[in-house]
């Protein structure tokens, strides 16, 4: 195995507890007369990262999680508390709007001055000048001073340095988020380009479509640590899922109460023979098998009825056991069993919740609830929930055959 580009083993960093002013000097104190200051805000703890030539990471979390910090890390920006990181090639990075850039100087200027703090040469510059600022295309202001531009005009000279040189890793904070459309779609076709030559890519990004479009890999941050980290579509689903439940729960409920002194009461919600409280994982186009076991007090059967809902409650399908015309199967004298199957599962990759409910023979009255989770997982960028058959005409005569 190669040598990393990046590697980080344990790597955290943390800062004095900072409120007044006289924290800071509290804190010098404890520095100096003990050598450790134990009243410190933990930001990253042990992070441990893998990072080879010609791989595209994708940094995902939740705003506060610690990404800009690590990429701060990664780039010398910041020292670490904890651990270490070690950089084995050149880094090009794009980590805050203005960052390197003199607002007094030109784009102009500011393009010469970047150019040799990255080592290149008068020759190398002037070479490489018309070709900046095409890319730039900031018009006029590249002979204005950098403080009357837009923070997209900011980005787009920053972009368009790190462009020129090709650095070994490219490291962005959120540079897709800001610009017009047409310099975004700039970026992602040069990025594309990038790593089709063999170069690797560090991107931070709130967008999963950008994400799962530039990198194979996502890591996922969660208050300071790793919850996830591996191939793009399954981490990045996962988050997702994640903020679906989370969304989910900040809303109220109106659930069904659950007793056994009900006429009807659930007793066992199984997916594919598993009645487990974590997830099924399922691939796409899976088989998806629902079971559900009902007590009934008097003997009757009941309707069942069974939901599929997004991870933040959105409806995608639900039927019943009286819509299509048959009956719960009867395994004892005061229990039925209602058996779905759903083939060739449709749903798009992300995370579901199976719901299941019984009521009366009548259809009237809903007595109970009970709810058990899956994850769909799978490659695909397309959009929505369900995977709708389709085919794209490519000619006239296609189309008219």
């Amino acid at each position: 195995m190669s040598t990393p580009l990046i590697q980080t083993r344990g790597l955290g960093k943390s800062y004095p507890k900072v409120h007044r002013s006289s924290d800071r000097l509290r804190a010098l104190g404890r520095l100096l007369f003990t050598g450790v200051d134990r009243d410190r805000i933990s930001v990253l703890r042990d992070i441990n990262l893998d990072v080879h030539r010609g791989e595209s990471l994708a940094l995902i979390g939740e705003n506060g999680a610690g990404k800009s910090t690590l990429l701060k890390l990664i780039t010398g920006v910041l020292r670490p508390t904890t651990g270490s990181v070690s950089v084995n090639g050149e880094i090009g990075a794009l980590l805050e709007l203005g960052a390197g850039f003199h607002p007094e100087y030109s784009g102009r200027d500011n393009i010469a001055m970047s150019a040799t703090l990255h080592g290149l040469s008068g020759a190398e510059l002037r070479k490489r000048l018309p070709e900046i600022i095409a890319f730039a295309d900031i018009g006029r202001y590249i002979d204005e001073p950098v403080k009357h531009y837009s923070s997209g005009m900011v980005v787009r000279l920053g972009f368009a340095v790190i462009a020129s040189l090709r650095p070994d890793l490219l490291v962005t904070d959120e540079v897709l988020a800001v610009g017009d459309e047409s310099f975004q779609k700039k970026c992602v076709r040069w990025m594309t380009d990038y790593l089709d030559g063999g170069g690797t890519l560090i991107l931070v990004s709130h967008s999963m479509y950008h994400a799962q479009k530039l990198c194979r890999h996502a890591c996922w941050l969660r208050n300071g640590e790793v919850e996830m980290l591996g191939e793009v579509f399954e981490v990045t689903q996962a988050y997702l899922a994640f903020h679906e439940r989370k969304l989910a729960s900040a809303q109220p409920v109106h659930e069904v109460v659950a007793a056994q002194g009900l006429e009807f009461h659930l007793l066992e919600l199984s997916l594919n023979g598993e009645s487990r409280d974590t997830p099924l994982l399922l691939d796409r186009d899976a088989t998806l098998c629902i079971q559900v076991r009902v007590h009934s007090r008097d003997g009757r059967v009941p309707v069942v009825v069974v939901g599929v809902v997004r991870a933040d409650g959105t409806p995608i399908y639900g039927v019943s056991t009286d819509m299509d015309g048959c009956a719960p199967y009867r395994v004892g004298d005061e229990e039925y069993v209602g058996e779905l199957e759903f083939g060739d599962l449709a749903l798009l990759p992300g995370g579901y919740t199976v719901r299941a409910h019984p009521m009366d023979p009548e259809g009237v009255r809903l007595f109970d609830t009970m709810e058990r989770s899956f994850m769909v997982r799978g490659a695909t960028r397309e959009l929505g929930f369900v995977r709708l058959a389709h085919r794209w005409i490519h000619d006239e005569a296609e189309k008219a055959s």
